[in-house]
């Protein structure tokens, strides 16, 4: 049963009731830093300190390596179907435990509590998603010659390190550990330290649900004292990361010294392209939608919109005033949008749009920071929509991570795929019209991992998510994401 938004606000200034970790979960149990060191994670929507977790560092990242390949030799052998009734346990117990994760995870990220309801029912569908294939992962034939036989068979890749953005904690933990954990994988999870406590009550769960000790260990602390030795381990195998262009560059190179394979997500500068005979009011909800989920701090948030001539004042005067009406808030008060993640963040935002207006942008709305109103306090920036700018405007370019739109208005469907294509980066992208055929044309065309039609952030579990270009390489998600913790074995044998 759901808390009331009243009963909520007590978890302002009291989160005893919510149990929350201290420090790292290594060997099936917590246990604090080695060097006793911990730090503290903000809440964003007050600004302030809410708890205290472990600040790790080499020495604890080695023990928790050594946990996980210590039980690797039992997690690979363990049949497919119990691997699958532990992953199945686990999304029950997700879900039975599902209001104190949402809470946490609204603390810890600011995102409204609505949203991060979603992201913890995604994680339990994540979880029962690959329960369900740990024993259909089934290698081919190949066609030899009567006298030979010969087979492939996929086998786990080893111990698999994660690296956990800030944004979607329980979202993009569950999307690696799942898929790791069911091809046979054990798993060493780093979560970012602006956001680390559900990674660890996920590490708890799995444990409940009979997830053998070291098989899942998290260890948290900053990305240059435990992040940077995780993934240049040479007891690490694979390595899922997902965040910036910048540090993702820095994981390839640990990962080039010892040969690791990886899948890198690095974000995006999404385009969202709508054509003149789109469904007005939809489209209008989906674009809003796109941008100012979790205030724009979303790797795949559409910050680019692409509008044909033809409907382009009407639609921005439209989306301008829906964007005025969206109220701001503390996650727990269940606000349109919330917070964006820390101060950093915040004036990172700012100093793009300060620059933007050097440069004679003119902004529909927005542009600025706002208070919370509730307590004064907290790292709040107004939806912001800025008005067409030019192809190599830095804000059409760069990777902003905030509540900020930039408009592109397109001649036609020609110059908004021109326009679509124009930036470094290829995550997603968003196609809006009633024409089939011109829907189809532009997503087969359009430089992206992956492209939604008349619904943005459409599909789930099911669908492979991954960019192209600087956005990365790889995939999570459907069976694809499985295969990504798996190397094939070909079998060849003479029988005649």
């Amino acid at each position: 049963m759901l808390t009331t938004p009243d009963s909520l606000l007590k978890y302002l200034t009291d989160v005893t009731d919510l149990r929350l970790p201290d420090g790292h979960f290594i060997d099936g149990q917590y246990c604090a830093a080695r060097s006793g060191r911990s730090m503290q994670s903000e809440d964003p929507g007050r600004g302030e300190a809410f708890a205290d977790f472990a600040r790790g560092d080499a020495d604890d990242i080695a023990d928790a390596v050594s946990s996980s390949r210590k039980a690797f030799a039992l997690w690979r052998r363990t049949p497919p179907a119990e691997r699958g009734r532990i992953l199945a346990r686990t999304a029950e117990l997700i879900r039975r435990n599902s209001e104190r994760l949402a809470i946490v995870e609204c603390l810890d990220s600011g995102k409204p509590i609505g949203e991060a309801r979603g992201d913890v029912s995604g994680a339990a569908r994540t979880f029962e998603y690959y329960a369900g294939a740990c024993d259909k992962l089934e290698g081919s034939t190949f066609p030899l010659p009567s006298n030979y036989v010969g087979f492939s068979q996929f086998e786990p890749v080893g111990v698999t390190a994660h690296i956990i953005p800030w944004n979607f904690p329980i979202s993009t933990a569950a999307r690696g550990m799942a898929p790791a954990l069911a091809a046979g994988c054990t798993v060493v999870a780093k979560p970012a330290e602006q956001s680390p406590l559900t990674a660890l009550l996920l590490a708890e769960l799995l444990v409940e649900a009979g997830l053998p000790a070291g098989v899942c260990n998290v260890v948290t602390g900053t990305g240059a004292e435990a992040g940077a030795p995780l993934v240049a381990s040479t007891g690490i195998d694979h390595v899922t990361f997902t965040g910036s262009v910048t540090t993702g560059g820095h994981v390839m190179r640990a990962c080039a010294d010892n040969v690791t394979r990886s899948v890198m997500e690095l974000g995006g500068k999404s385009p969202v392209v709508v054509l003149s005979d789109c469904d007005f009011d939809s489209t209008i909800a989906n674009v809003a939608g796109a941008i100012f989920e979790h205030a724009g701090q979303i790797c795949s948030a559409g910050s680019r919109l692409v509008i044909e001539a033809g409907i382009h004042d009407r639609f921005v005067e439209a989306l301008g005033k829906k964007a005025r009406t969206i109220s701001l808030g503390h996650g727990l008060r269940s606000p349109d949008m919330g917070p964006v993640s820390s101060a950093a963040q915040r004036d990172k935002i700012l100093g793009f749009l300060d620059r933007a207006r050097v440069r004679g942008a003119e902004f529909i709305s927005g542009g600025q920071v706002s208070a919370n109103t509730e307590s004064g306090k907290g790292y709040f920036i107004e939806p912001t929509i800025v008005a067409n700018r030019p192809e190599d405007d830095e804000l059409v370019q760069e990777e902003i991570f905030g509540p900020v739109l930039t408009v592109q208005k397109a001649d036609d469907p020609v110059h908004a795929l021109h326009l679509a294509n124009s930036t470094r980066f290829g995550l997603v992208a968003g196609v809006f019209t009633a024409d089939f055929a011109k829907a189809h044309q532009l997503a087969r065309d359009i430089d992206a991992g992956q492209i939604y039609i008349n619904e943005y952030f459409a599909g789930g579990i099911e669908v492979p998510f991954g960019g192209n270009r600087q956005s990365g390489f790889g995939r999570e998600k459907g069976i694809e994401g499985l295969k990504s913790y798996c190397k094939v074995k070909s079998i060849a044998a003479r029988i005649g």
